[in-house]
């Protein structure tokens, strides 16, 4: 599985470079099926779209509602670059997904491990398993390399 998982965070991480390239947080994210169809993705648009809501996960699942013409994903496995934010994570409840694999973690906002466990937190009608660190290098040095160059410009 991990050779799969990276193969699906590779496209989510050029989802994030694409962000970055818009002047966008680099964080981007890929709905997968199990079969391996890709369903939806996307990466960060709340600058350009003037949203708040507009992260990557957000923009992937409406892209996979659109596609699928449902809005729960059961069986589904999300691959982000970054760990959810709270608002996120219950988005990631509320669609019912079945797996979430992230890569680095959000250890300000974090709401899967870092700061919430919102994905696992049984008082909420819904669980997901969740896989952490995948291509955490990579997932993390966008980040870093983008607020870097940001830090520069001012």
């Amino acid at each position: 599985m991990q050779g799969q998982d990276s193969f699906y965070m590779q496209l989510a991480l050029n989802e994030a470079a694409t962000a970055a390239r818009k002047g966008e947080v680099p964080v981007g994210a890929v709905l997968v099926d199990g079969d391996g169809q890709v369903l939806g993705a996307g990466g960060n648009r709340s600058v350009s779209r003037n949203d708040p809501s507009a992260h990557a996960e957000v923009m992937t699942l409406r892209r996979a509602g659109e596609f699928t013409c449902n809005y729960r994903f059961p069986g589904t496995t999300l691959y982000v670059t970054l760990e959810p934010c709270v608002m996120c994570a219950g988005l990631l409840v509320q669609a019912r997904i079945s797996r979430l694999v992230f890569g680095a973690k959000d250890p300000k906002a974090g709401g899967i491990v870092s700061l919430y466990w919102v994905g696992s937190d049984g008082r909420l009608n819904h669980s997901f398993q969740v896989t952490a660190g995948v291509m955490i290098e990579e997932c993390g040095q966008i980040l870093q390399d983008f607020f870097r160059a940001r830090r520069r410009k001012r």
